[in-house]
């Protein structure tokens, strides 16, 4: 760890032009699948006064779950700081190896705060219904945020035949991970493409992966920044809406989602917010393709596992928990839609 902070306060001597900066109390932060994240003091004199700040560093692993783009998440929470969404500000992009072995991106803490644990029962207690409002609030803002205003229209994803797009490429995934047959996920992929809805009413920056464990909140129940946009892209709006609302992020009460508002609440605020309409069918597509989503990735999670490429403890409980969870999700729902 002392090599790391070594190198590190060599690069952002020269990135923040602070030839006196010093790196203090690095450390990992555990979990996470696709990113090695750590966080840091750095201590140094601007116009003649010493400025000290908590910064995150986030890293590419050896190996890495889902492929994506560092760069893409840099830029998103430059585009939403801007918005002045809660996000981290971001300060440093690296695509090159030669400072930290690694490309890696570097962005402001957010400190005395917390994310909520899936497993309990109730992570926000008293907060439930501020927090609540938030959440489905500044997803809403999110889908109402046109792409090309703010930086973000070259993004990949799809302008045109979201659904089939985004199903395509998940089937892609678990044919190239899966280490064993998955009949669940098989018929679910061919109900889908039977079933595909009508084109995104608009298109959108999708957070990839906004959810239960990514925005952080502090004790007075405020969500002060919403994490991990590495999955970003562009697309229908509505698959943010399904992925936020599947059970696994209920916390054990499916009437809650996210462990926040009964679903109509969260749905009245999320369409007041974005200026969109739901359709019922549409959302309905959009929650199976959720599921068979997270299961995709739990499947790569138990890949990259066994075959010893990332040994993170969160891809042995990814590939044994969330993939039983979601393939029960998903034979209930086709179940039902058969």
């Amino acid at each position: 760890m002392s090599d790391l902070s070594v190198k590190l306060a060599d690069y952002l001597r020269g990135k923040l032009g602070a030839p006196d900066l010093q790196v203090a109390a690095l450390s990992r932060i555990p979990g996470g699948a696709s990113r090695e994240t750590y966080r840091f003091r750095a201590r140094y004199k601007k116009n003649g006064k010493i400025v000290e700040r908590g910064l995150i560093l986030r890293r590419d692993p050896p190996a890495s779950l889902i492929e994506t783009e560092r760069a893409t998440e840099f830029r998103a929470y430059q585009a939403f700081h801007k918005l002045g969404l809660p996000v981290p500000e971001p300060i440093a992009l690296e695509l090159d190896s030669a400072a930290l072995e690694r490309p890696f991106f570097i962005m402001e803490e957010i400190e005395n705060c917390q994310a909520a644990n899936i497993l309990l029962p109730d992570p926000y207690g008293a907060h439930r219904q501020k927090i609540g409002e938030q959440f489905w609030r500044v997803l809403g803002e999110i889908a109402r945020a046109n792409p090309d205003e703010i930086g973000l229209g070259d993004l990949g994803g799809a302008r045109e035949n979201c659904a089939r797009h985004e199903i395509e490429h998940w089937e892609r995934v678990i044919l190239e991970d899966e280490r064993e047959p998955q009949p669940i996920a098989r018929a679910a992929i061919r109900w889908l493409k039977r079933n595909l809805p009508p084109q995104a009413q608009k298109i959108s920056l999708v957070h990839g992966d906004y959810r239960t464990g990514n925005f952080l909140f502090d004790a007075g129940g405020n969500i002060r920044a919403i994490l991990d946009w590495e999955m970003a892209h562009l697309g229908d709006p509505l698959e943010d809406l399904g992925w936020a609302l599947d059970p696994l992020w209920s916390h054990n009460d499916p009437a809650h989602p996210a462990g926040t508002l009964p679903r109509a609440e969260g749905l009245r605020i999320w369409q007041e917010t974005s200026g969109l309409k739901i359709d019922p069918a549409t959302l309905h597509w959009w929650e199976i393709f959720a599921s068979l989503k997270g299961l995709a990735i739990w499947i790569s999670a138990a890949r990259e596992y066994a075959e010893a490429r990332n040994t993170e403890p969160v891809n042995a409980f990814s590939g044994w928990y969330c993939t039983a969870f979601h393939n029960k999700v998903l034979a209930g729902r086709l179940s039902e839609a058969a």
